[in-house]
């Protein structure tokens, strides 16, 4: 999920909005809207338009909160975090990789249903205290509705059931258990599949039965579960597959590479119709890669700035360009690689581009593999995955 509108960063987490955030934002301020007034009359129709808003926002605010709490436990483990992107049906914090033992995913997992519990509680207690005080009621409505929330939010990711929380705690749960944590993985993913299964169905119901548009929230939820469970099926799958291979042998070695200060002009006009290829390593003048460039990006310089830009003006910086080494396993790579752009990383060794690693090469090698029964070591009874 790629954030709209960047934010900011928050303990150098960055922070980001997806537009259809907004989606959320319009339904929980247009519930509020319609149905505080029956709770506690008497406001204005601005003092309950304010609250509404004002609630729906600061539940994005406990959405970032559950978020951010995974984000800094996946980071004292060691795991690089891209961001945080809020969005229409909750949060993502983009992890770049995987917890190596079954209680750090545990801890990871854990921490963000705790995140909101906490959350729930001091919203409580703020409503508790307006209470005692006297403050206005519509106050101290916001304030409980964003305590029951936060207790929904906190129930509802403990489902056991990938890619919830709660499928995670499961996965490793099973993983300490049976000491496979791809097996682990096929089961959790199952698990949430069947969850997303059952919640298109009751959305279904809901909606031919009552006529009444709350159950095609159930049916989105569901499609979502149903999607990312079903790709995190196919990645363990995958990995099973993948087990003991090295990035070297299946990247493309001694790709083609452009150097940075050509201009754009003469890369639409000279090379990339001969090379024939999408994207291109971008090297500097001491010939170390600087960056990764695509046909798309050039294309997009309008025509009379084409012949005064550079391709390292507009090529994709290291930093948002996996870089790995030939040697890493190409299981630890793959989260790295589904979270670039373009599926791609540049394979570097002591400073020098050796290679380039895409998603059709990991597909390649995952099928080679597969044909020639080089996954067969875990029996003929694996089963594989695909995957928010």
């Amino acid at each position: 999920m790629t954030a709209t509108v960047t934010l900011g960063r928050i303990a150098g987490v960055r922070i980001g909005l997806h537009w259809s955030v907004l989606g959320i934002v319009a339904v929980l301020a247009g519930a509020g809207f319609a149905r505080w007034p029956e709770i506690v009359p008497g406001y204005s129709s601005v003092a309950y338009a304010v609250a509404a808003v004002t609630g729906a926002v600061l539940f994005l605010v406990s959405l970032l909160v559950h978020e951010l709490s995974h984000a800094l436990v996946a980071r004292r483990h060691g795991i690089a975090v891209d961001g945080i992107t809020l969005w229409l049906l909750g949060g993502v914090a983009r992890l770049r990789g995987e917890a190596s033992r079954p209680r750090a995913e545990l801890r990871i997992a854990g921490v963000g249903p705790l995140a909101s519990v906490v959350v729930a509680v001091l919203f409580g207690l703020l409503a508790w205290v307006s209470t005692i005080l006297g403050i206005a009621g519509l106050v101290t409505v916001v304030l409980s509705f964003l305590a029951l929330i936060n207790v929904v939010l906190a129930i509802f990711n403990l489902i056991p059931a990938a890619p919830l929380d709660g499928g995670r705690i499961l996965r490793s749960a099973l993983w300490a258990w049976r000491g496979d944590r791809y097996r682990a993985a096929v089961w959790s993913a199952r698990a949430g599949k069947g969850f997303g299964f059952g919640l298109i169905v009751l959305g279904g119901v809901w909606v031919l039965t009552t006529a009444g548009p709350d159950g095609i929230w159930w049916i989105l939820i569901g499609l979502f579960i149903v999607t990312v469970a079903t790709a995190e099926e196919q990645q363990a799958r995958t990995s099973v597959a993948l087990a003991g291979v090295r990035v070297r042998d299946a990247m493309t070695p001694r790709p083609c590479r452009v150097d940075g200060s050509t201009g754009v002009t003469t890369f639409l006009s000279e090379v990339a119709p001969v090379r024939k290829h999408s994207a291109f390593p971008v090297v500097d003048a001491s010939g170390r890669p600087c960056g990764l460039v695509s046909v798309e990006q050039a294309g997009k310089v309008r025509a009379e700035r084409r012949h005064v830009t550079t391709l390292a003006e507009v090529a994709a910086s290291l930093a948002d360009v996996p870089v790995v080494g030939p040697d890493e396993a190409l299981t630890d790579v793959l989260p790295r690689l589904d979270g670039s752009a373009g599926g791609r990383a540049l394979v570097v060794e002591d400073g020098a581009l050796v290679g380039i690693l895409t998603s059709r090469d990991v597909s390649m090698i995952s099928t080679l593999r597969g044909l020639d029964g080089s996954a067969g070591g875990r029996g003929a009874g694996t089963v594989f995955r695909p995957a928010g």
